[in-house]
């Protein structure tokens, strides 16, 4: 079997089908054309070792690599070595997340969530991987690329023990022209070193291969592969123009003629434009770019509630036939930024309620399956969000994706903002990679640079980004998201769209004296609080869950949100954050090893100030009351209620018993001060005359687990995922919310596999992995979440949940082989 048969990628698939609807044969011909192929299963791993040569493999004694191509003997990128005892993972994969915790009073290692890696731990902060693949001879002829989307960090990359290059960033994506090491019809091998010693953040960054690689094949004359398709719009009434600028490149030892033309096509595959055939010439080596534009006719606008997503399709030709074909999906819609009304999206006002964000998620850390992307998106859509801001860092590619196809707006951010050639390099691949998303309304080119933003040193490295970023991506415009207040030497002189990082009391004046810079709050907020507790607790380190805890820089959600919404000029923000990350653990240092910035924890369950913005930022009715009413012992005593709604006003009962009505402030919330007695705590309250009611009630003791999953049926290509949410019920079916059992899990059939398990606990030191297969985790105030990946075959999974005096649970959930058509 060829390698190339089986095309995984969504993108490479619909292209496919693209092309025999529009009666073009693209298989049917004896020519090489492209194919992108994931290559994430079937990794071996080995820690290597920052201090012994012999323990890193002989890394950097007795090898020739780089003195002689090739010279690889001894050494663990040979062809020849010995893997055996490695151990077998599938990527994405994070080391980080499955080493221990390790108290040490020092600020990066605590700002990284104790995990052991580091300089300090030059036993675990040193990964090798390697990889084998064969490819046909029939496969020859054409170009082969190597595509990693992201490897933290500083990797180096061999194949068939020939060094083809590296990248120094834990965040971009990095491609290699391995044309010239392929052996056909022999074994390959990739391997690759990652050097984690050196952090680049400070956050939890994990470790590792933690994004998908791809080994691709392309015709000599190709489009090139880093943003060559370039699709941009303008509205023209109820049309659109649809520009183009396709970057074709020939790799042939000799110069070629041929054609380019390009197809417009709607949701459904149906061929909506088709341009007229522009002929190519170029010489060998040579790459040219191409310019085209399309009238698209009745241009369906591609909004929050609607993402409606056209494909352009390039085809190049060569002596009539199809030898490259590029899909790319883009939405047509506008973006304007007004100095006195903000932001608007297709010409209609839209606020920004926005959440900071990083890439990590309970159980699995960075190294998140694509899944979970489309699960934590949709989980700030239902609160209420629009909006997302890539936080420090170029994303995954499969996120931008998700925010494409739910309709959520992304603030793409660069990690650095200086223009060295390595960083200059970094901004100008992330524009190029990304700039075809429909997602993305605004680029940000650095965060918090304290060093730099207020100088004319910072103010030259900005114009020269802004610079660049209008040259690459002219349709769209950028923000820096700066610390500061009403300040306006260095950065800020040159900057289209002025953030605000936090320093709300400046805003005012620095709009009244700069009136002609759009505004908007790229890093809001930052409320801290731990789920389910609601007191201060110095031991265990939590703070009280609801919106009333922030450090001194910061504010709280209802502070900022109540700023932002009475000023037409500012345009909304981002508030810090979306979720819970490991690290930059804030009030407390150990134990606690994670923030409680979220909005929602490690897991995405909710917190009291989830409800808030739910109130505010929807369109729902929403009542929610905080705490539970779980507080066996404490009768008697005082317990502050607060009430969460978006209704006129609300009544507050206890078993039956009216405490009071109270006029709902608008961007704000209710409290009460309530003696405690079990029973039934609820609230009433009417919105637009409808009833809205929430309560909370004392229940009995831990009598089940309760199993709840995000979907029932998986795809049996052992890259999907589901999230089972656990929690324990009483006898009469309630969840109990200070359940804290732990739980046992087992999963059987079809070869699908655990690959995570949490609890939101920010002070917890559980195992997130278990490599001997003895999954457990504890409930945290009532919680915990199992992940799940699913396997390669047909078939029924069970999971089975278990623990000490109480009944166990276990669901069944379907793996399909994806059949059906593609859309």
């Amino acid at each position: 079997m060829k390698f190339f048969k089986n095309i995984k990628r969504e993108g490479m698939v619909f292209a496919a089908l693209l092309l025999t609807l529009s009666g073009i044969n693209v298989y049917g011909q004896n020519v090489i054309t492209r194919n992108e192929r994931k290559i994430d299963a079937d990794w071996k791993f080995h820690l290597g070792n920052a201090a012994s040569p012999t323990l890193d493999f002989n890394y950097g004694i007795n090898e020739t690599s780089f003195s002689k191509a090739g010279g690889a003997n001894g050494t663990a990128y040979a062809i020849r070595f010995n893997d055996r005892n490695w151990q077998k993972v599938d990527l994405p994969h994070d080391w980080a997340v499955g080493l221990p915790f390790d108290y040490m009073d020092n600020g990066d290692q605590n700002a990284h969530g104790y995990k052991a890696i580091g300089g300090h731990y030059p036993q675990n902060s040193i990964g090798w991987y390697r990889k084998e693949f064969e490819v046909d001879p029939a496969d020859s002829g054409g170009r082969f690329e190597l595509r990693t989307d992201g490897i933290y960090r500083d990797s180096k990359v061999w194949v068939n023990g020939y060094y083809v290059g590296g990248n120094y960033s834990g965040y971009t994506s990095a491609t290699y022209d391995i044309t010239d090491f392929i052996r056909f019809g022999k074994k390959n091998v990739i391997a690759v070193r990652v050097d984690a010693t050196h952090y680049e953040g400070w956050f939890y960054e994990g470790a590792g291969i933690y994004r998908h690689v791809w080994l691709n094949r392309y015709n000599n004359l190709h489009v090139v592969s880093q943003g060559g398709l370039y699709v941009r719009t303008e509205n023209k009434g109820k049309d659109a123009n649809v520009i183009l600028k396709t970057e074709v490149i020939n790799k042939n030892t000799h110069a070629v003629k041929g054609t380019l033309e390009t197809l417009i096509l709607n949701r459904e595959g149906k061929v909506l434009v088709h341009s007229k055939v522009i002929p190519l010439a170029l010489d060998i080596n040579e790459q040219k770019s191409y310019n085209n534009s399309l009238l698209l006719p009745n241009a369906q606008l591609s909004n929050l509630d609607n993402p409606y997503l056209y494909r352009a399709v390039a085809l190049v030709r060569e002596n009539g036939q199809v030898v490259d074909s590029v899909p790319v999906r883009f939405g047509v819609r506008t973006f304007a930024f007004d100095k006195d009304k903000g932001f608007f999206l297709n010409g209609k006002s839209v606020k920004i309620k926005g959440t900071s964000d990083h890439q990590d998620h309970a159980g699995v850390g960075a190294a998140l399956l694509d899944y979970l992307q489309y699960y934590r998106i949709g989980l700030l859509k239902q609160m209420g969000s629009n909006a997302i801001r890539t936080t420090h860092n170029p994303p995954t590619p499969e996120l931008l994706d998700a925010c494409d196809s739910l309709g959520m707006l992304v603030m793409d951010e660069t990690r650095l903002l200086t223009s060295g050639s390595e960083y200059e390099k970094e901004f100008r691949d992330l524009i190029l990679r990304d700039r075809n998303h429909p997602s993305i309304f605004l680029w940000s080119i650095g965060n918090e640079e304290h060093y730099t933003q207020r100088t004319d040193i910072g103010k030259r490295i900005a114009l020269n980004q802004i610079l660049l970023q209008k040259e690459l991506d002219p349709s769209r415009t950028a923000t820096y998201a700066a610390n500061i207040g009403n300040v306006y030497h260095g950065v800020n002189e040159v900057i289209p769209i002025r953030g605000f990082n936090y320093n709300l009391n400046g805003a005012d004046n620095y709009h009244k004296e700069h009136p002609d810079q759009p505004v908007i709050g790229t890093e809001v907020a930052s409320t801290v609080s731990t789920r389910g507790i609601y007191i201060k607790d110095t031991v265990r380190c939590y703070v009280p869950d609801y919106d009333s805890v922030f450090p001194p820089w910061a504010s709280t959600a209802e502070t900022w949100w109540s700023f932002a919404a009475k000023r037409d000029w500012f345009m909304g923000g981002f508030a810090w954050t979306g979720f819970d990350y490991r690290g930059e653990p804030t009030p407390y240092k150990w134990p606690n090893i994670n923030s409680h910035f979220g909005i929602m924890d490690m897991c995405g369950f909710p917190k009291t100030v989830y409800y808030y913005y739910n109130a505010w930022w929807s369109d729902s009715a929403v009542m929610h009351i905080a705490p539970h009413w779980n507080w066996q012992g404490e009768e008697g005593k005082e317990k502050i209620v607060w009430v969460n709604s978006n209704t006129d006003d609300v009544e507050l009962f206890l078993n039956g018993k009216s405490l009071g009505k109270k006029k709902m402030p608008i961007n704000g919330h209710l409290e009460w001060k309530v003696q405690y007695e079990p029973g039934k705590l609820e609230a009433i309250g009417y919105k637009d005359g409808q009833k809205v009611t929430y309560s909370v009630e004392t229940t009995g003791r831990p009598y089940q687990i309760k199993l709840t999953p995000s979907k029932n049926v998986l795809l049996a290509d052992g890259e999907d995922a589901v999230v089972v949410n656990v929690s324990a019920v009483d006898k009469q079916g309630r969840e109990v919310p200070d359940a804290s059992n732990m739980v046992y899990f087992d999963l059987e059939g079809e070869n699908a596999a655990i690959v995570g398990v949490g609890n939101g606990d920010p002070s917890s030191h559980e195992n997130d992995k278990d490599v001997r297969h003895n999954w457990h985790r504890s409930l945290f105030n009532g919680r915990a979440q199992v992940i799940i990946r699913s396997g390669t075959n047909s078939g029924t999974i069970k999971l089975k949940a278990f623990a000490s005096d109480v009944l166990s649970s276990n669901i069944e959930l379907k793996q399909i082989n994806n059949t059906a058509p593609i859309k």
